[in-house]
């Protein structure tokens, strides 16, 4: 593995799928090296330039490959001898080629890259296979690869008369890159819809707190609690709120008495069932006493069954304490 680092390019293969790359690169490489004379038909290259030229050649073959041409020295004896054996990969490599290229599409491929790169190396195995592949050929196998929704903009491109494929291009390139900025312009937010407000933007109204607080909604201090006693002093619920949800509001101000409902609790008024410090005994009692009548207690309204000469309510009737002390002193 140490020594494919110091390859120039791939060596051949044992089975020469690449030989055809192979060539090329071995043909290039001895010629920057002035060596490419040495693999020509008559050529009258020293000693020294044929030994410089072997070695090359060997060090990009396979192992087994140099092992079968151990005693081969002269370079071009070489040369042939590869030749004749893998020259046919031509024949093997066209039908797959030629069959790439009919099939290929535009409209197969998500980005315009994946189908350059895609075309470039259908084009590149068809010229090494003898097959030659013009700018003509390039330009009206992308075009008339479009797809169906696209027929007006293949019919503008073909307008522009492009006579090179790399104009053609560039110009498709450039509108993915417009096209994709444009898209994601329209779905940063829905249509017709106001920009988000900024991250740091402050609108809740700050609270004086002890020391000036701590900002506009950690205060601290009775700033915060004079915030609370007037707001549930402003406070009007609406018409179709529960009175379970203004108790919740409502149990954070103090000083305020529950003074026109009853605690579902105890049963008194002037307090919530929040802040409710009846004994223990008393509710039990209190709430056994409901179950016994046959009454069922809901979580903002208590009603009694209607009596004959008037309806009476729950909000009608005062209870104590000293009301369940004897039935506390029975149990």
């Amino acid at each position: 593995m140490s020594n494919l680092s110091k390859l120039d390019f791939a060596a051949l293969d044992i089975s020469g799928k690449n030989y055809l790359p192979w060539s090329l690169d071995a043909q290039i490489h001895l010629t920057a090296d002035n060596l490419g004379e040495t693999i020509n038909e008559g050529n009258t290259t020293s000693l020294q330039e044929k030994a410089k030229a072997m070695i090359f050649l060997r060090h990009h073959l396979h192992e087994d490959l140099k092992r079968e041409y151990l005693t081969v020295k002269d370079p071009l004896e070489l040369w042939k001898y590869i030749k004749e054996r893998f020259d046919h990969q031509k024949l093997v490599l066209l039908p797959t080629a030629r069959y790439d290229w009919i099939h290929l599409r535009l409209q197969d491929f998500k980005t315009v890259s994946e189908y350059n790169s895609a075309l470039f190396r259908i084009t590149s195995e068809l010229k090494l296979c003898g097959e030659d592949i013009t700018d003509e050929d390039m330009l009206e196998k992308t075009l008339s690869t479009f797809h169906a929704s696209n027929m007006i903009l293949s019919q503008q491109y073909r307008e522009r008369k492009f006579t090179k494929y790399s104009e053609l291009i560039s110009c498709l390139l450039v509108a993915e890159q417009n096209n994709k900025l444009l898209l994601q312009n329209h779905q940063a937010r829905p249509v017709g819809s106001s920009p988000l407000p900024e991250a740091n933007a402050a609108t809740s109204q700050s609270s004086r707190g002890r020391g000036g607080g701590r900002g506009p909604i950690r205060g601290r201090g009775r700033g915060r609690r004079n915030s609370w006693h007037r707001d549930s002093q402003n406070f009007k619920p609406e018409s179709g709120e529960s009175s379970q949800q203004n108790t919740g509001r409502h149990s954070r101000g103090r000083g305020r008495g529950n003074e026109n409902s009853s605690c579902y609790r105890c049963g008194m008024t002037n307090h919530w069932s929040r802040t409710c410090r009846t004994p223990k005994h008393l509710v039990e009692a209190y709430q056994r006493m409901i179950k016994e009548k046959g009454k069922s207690v809901e979580t903002n309204l208590i009603e009694s069954a209607p009596n004959t000469d008037r309806d009476i309510t729950m909000s009608d009737i005062h209870l104590d304490a000293c009301d369940f002390i004897e039935n506390v002193r029975d149990v």
